[in-house]
């Protein structure tokens, strides 16, 4: 084996060879570090400059390995690529490049075939488990699966956003080899995918990061998990870019979906990563970086973000679907027929707009492509972060929804499907953690006391129902029942996202490079008319009556194409559209005027 040299910045250990590996920690603030081999010798670190500690070791592949902080406190290495048995245990060697790709010459695909599908691995039942599903994804219509956070988290239940050890892969859901294998598995199907990462705060159990390097973090700035990262400093800002870099190059995810980035003070810090990223990814692969971001920054995609998820879209169609208004859904009761209008015309609702509190956010966005939105009607935050984990199949009139399904598979948008939707699970998807004793109690209560607010569970005994996120229960509902799909009513709502899907890839897919918004109007109460321009000239038309009476419309042009309607025996083209109904219809660059 010939020596490895190791990315710019790279925390962790490094194969020299076969037989000896190098050891790194970032540790400011101790007064020495020692290395632990289990089994083998405990060998003194060298202090370097600006607080690096290293040493090289006669080890190879497998071994397993700790750092003693000031000869009393033994500690995982944060950057280990994998866990020997959970947080707290000694982390492993890894030989990043022992796995033979199958798919080697993968490029990924570009972003404008994207229809995402977004998973739990453990709901699954692990890495193997999941990739026995691939096939019926890609024959459903699906091109790319993304995984919910994987980085080494406590116990073996979790969302994963209580991740520690952002290097290594959750150690209950299998070997990171294991996950390798699913990665190539898809790959050779067509299906790109996507991993979730966490890089605005760590898990309360299991970082140690405080003791020896407090600078980490910056006490001046405070967010709903505790001190925010300080990505002034140059150590921390690598940390986090080569875990990117890992999960991209090392694992050939195809892109990576990065959570709650508004939590990121740094207006700095996401352009370098992005710029790292395309600098290091091989050229002429396909390598998509998307962005949740309550701030809404149009801005951060016009260069340096291929999209971010338009909770904005979700949360007005789910106000119409079902008429909530507690929470933050009363940003989007109000005046919701505006609001709509301003989502299927411009991608963003908040603009700069004031929302319920007075506070105003968001950047202007109609200029941006709407491929520069991910759309959904189901995640795992909008699902799981209800008390009971309601999926909106039990939320919803059944017209009502298909025709906001229509939106979902049919607008220039890209589309994200959340686990079990397309044959209408109706098992919930609820907070699940695997914590013990003073942890465990405060995230029982933290969960309950976040309803508080609601009506329904203003008396303390009322919250007592929402399940205990630690119980093995709440973790073994949220699983879907894969057996129910064949039942009449999953099939039929299978045979419908299938259906769409496949219109979708034959007539909107090969048109989306290049297209933009055209506006909306408002046809009535929860009713609008939008227009998008594709990239081939022709002019997508969507009608869309999300009340419980009929609307009015002005018919389209009579060389223009119904491509669905969500209402059985509808043909379209007339000047009424059916309560809950969605049209979508086409009209080809040579009847664009």
């Amino acid at each position: 084996m010939q020596n490895r040299p190791a990315r710019n910045g790279q925390h962790g250990p490094v194969l020299l060879d076969d037989s000896r590996t190098r050891f790194r920690l970032w540790a400011p603030d101790a007064q020495s570090v020692s290395l632990v081999v289990v089994g083998g010798d405990t060998l003194p670190m060298q202090e370097g400059a600006d607080g690096w500690y290293s040493v090289e070791a006669d080890v190879g592949a497998g071994t397993q390995y700790s750092f003693l902080i000031d000869n009393e406190l033994q500690v995982p290495d944060p950057a280990s690529r994998a866990q020997s048995v959970d947080v707290h245990d000694p982390s492993v060697v890894v030989d990043s490049a022992a796995y033979r790709w199958r798919n080697a010459d993968w490029q990924g695909r570009p972003w404008h075939e994207t229809v995402l599908y977004e998973l739990h691995v453990g709901s699954y039942g692990g890495y193997a488990q999941i990739e026995q599903r691939l096939q019926a994804l890609a024959d459903l219509g699906v091109t790319a699966i993304e995984l919910m956070p994987l980085a080494e988290f406590p116990g073996d239940r979790n969302w994963g956003y209580d991740g520690v050890l952002l290097y290594a892969p959750e150690a209950s859901y299998g070997t990171p080899d294991e996950l390798k294998h699913l990665i190539d598995t898809a790959h050779g199907l067509g299906l790109m995918v996507f991993i979730d990462v966490v890089y605005n705060h760590f898990g309360p159990d299991g970082n140690y990061l405080h003791r020896y390097a407090k600078h980490f973090f910056r006490h001046d700035q405070q967010t709903p998990w505790g001190d925010g990262i300080d990505f002034r400093r140059r150590e921390v800002r690598d940390f986090f870019i080569d875990n990117a870099l890992m999960w991209l190059m090392d694992y050939r995810f195809d892109g990576l979906r990065m959570d709650a980035v508004h939590a990121i003070p740094d207006r700095t810090f996401l352009p370098e990563l992005a710029e790292r990223v395309r600098a290091e990814v091989e050229p002429g692969r396909h390598v998509h970086l998307v962005l949740e971001n309550e701030h809404n920054l149009a801005s951060l995609l016009a260069d340096d973000f291929t999209a971010q998820w338009n909770d904005d879209g979700h949360n007005v169609l789910h106000t119409l679907l079902t008429d909530e208004s507690q929470g933050y859904y009363g940003d989007y009761h109000k005046d919701s027929t505006n609001k709509l209008v301003r989502f299927l015309g411009e991608g963003f609702i908040y603009q700069g707009h004031e929302n319920r509190r007075g506070e105003s956010r968001g950047e202007p966005s109609g200029h941006l492509s709407p491929t520069a939105f991910v759309l959904f009607l189901q995640n795992h935050d909008q699902t799981g972060n209800r008390a009971f984990g309601d999926r909106l199949i039990t939320l919803a009139p059944p017209d009502a929804l298909k025709a906001a399904t229509a939106v979902l598979l049919l607008s220039p948008m890209v589309p994200l499907l959340f686990m079990g939707e397309e044959w209408g699970a109706r098992e919930p998807f609820l907070f699940f953690t695997s914590h013990h004793g003073e942890l465990a109690d405060a995230v029982r209560e933290g969960r309950r006391g976040e309803f508080a607010e609601f009506a329904e569970f203003a008396d303390e005994h009322t919250r007592e129902r929402i399940p205990d996120p630690n119980a093995l229960e709440t973790y073994e509902a949220s699983k879907p029942d894969f057996s129910k799909r064949d039942e009449p009513e999953h099939a039929e709502w299978l045979r419908l996202y299938r259906q769409l899907l496949q219109l979708r890839h034959a007539e909107i897919v090969p048109r989306l490079e290049g297209s933009r918004f055209l506006g909306a109007e408002a046809l009535c109460e929860a009713g609008a008319l939008a227009r998008w321009q594709l990239g081939d000239g022709s002019e997508l038309r969507l009608e869309l009556n999300l009340s419980g009476k009929d609307l009015a419309v002005t018919p389209p042009a009579a060389n223009t194409r119904l491509l669905h309607s969500s209402r059985e025996g509808d043909s379209g083209g007339t000047d009424t559209i059916p309560a809950h109904t969605a049209r979508m219809y086409l009209l080809d660059s040579a009847g664009v005027s």
